[in-house]
């Protein structure tokens, strides 16, 4: 069955390549000019992946981000945008985004990352567990003992994994970020997230500090 991904851009020569050049690529398309109807489509037809502009008139990329992942979407998200500052990097990731390819694009490359997160989402169903806590890698849901389940991003999900398959091991920030940002984030950018994951996974806490080096997971 063919990924669905939903292309939301407001510049409509762009859109229509990138409908085309994804149509061609074997996706199963669908677009939407502006914010709005990307929050309405998305909600209707649930895409595996989302590809975002960043800088739309009205409702721009990072507040649709923030409002899908508000309703529970666990698509992957990539972000296209004009602006390569470090800082702009981690409004994406915070709001959200899996992943970003900076304007102008090649197609093969939006074409490639969209592949890498449709891998990402698809990890032959493989369930996690350390502690009480057991991470679906398919669905990216982890359930914690007598607690209700919890559904993770892309980003979030690829975390817990890494630091469950590595557990009572310190993983070092640069470790992270080579395994799940291919190099493009910060070293921030892992304590934003393992900020997110503890808030989900709840106490007691699992994923503990080590100072100036990294985290780990242990009981």
């Amino acid at each position: 069955m063919p990924e669905r991904v939903l292309i939301v851009e407001d510049d409509a020569p762009v859109r229509r390549m990138l409908e085309r050049s994804l149509k061609a690529e074997g996706f199963e398309v669908q677009s939407a000019p502006d914010g709005g109807t990307a929050l309405a489509a998305a909600e209707r037809d649930l895409p595996d992946l989302v590809v975002l502009d960043v800088s739309m008139p009205g409702l721009d990329g990072l507040a649709v981000a923030r409002r899908l992942r508000a309703k529970g979407m666990a698509g992957a998200i990539l972000m296209l945008t004009a602006r390569d500052a470090v800082a702009d990097r981690i409004s994406g990731l915070e709001a959200g985004a899996d992943d970003y390819v900076v304007k102008p694009f090649a197609i093969e490359e939006v074409v490639a990352r969209l592949r890498a997160l449709s891998r990402r989402g698809h990890d032959g169903g493989e369930l996690l567990s350390f502690a009480d806590i057991t991470l679906d890698l398919a669905t990216r849901v982890v359930e914690r003992t007598d607690r209700p389940s919890v559904e993770l991003t892309g980003r979030e999900s690829d975390l817990l994994a890494l630091l469950i398959r590595n557990r009572r091991t310190v993983v070092s920030r640069e470790t992270a970020i080579e395994a799940i940002w291919d190099d493009a984030a910060v070293p921030n950018v892992v304590d934003r997230y393992v900020a997110k994951l503890r808030r989900k996974l709840g106490q007691p806490a699992l994923i503990h500090t080590v100072r100036g080096i990294g985290f780990k997971l242990e009981a």
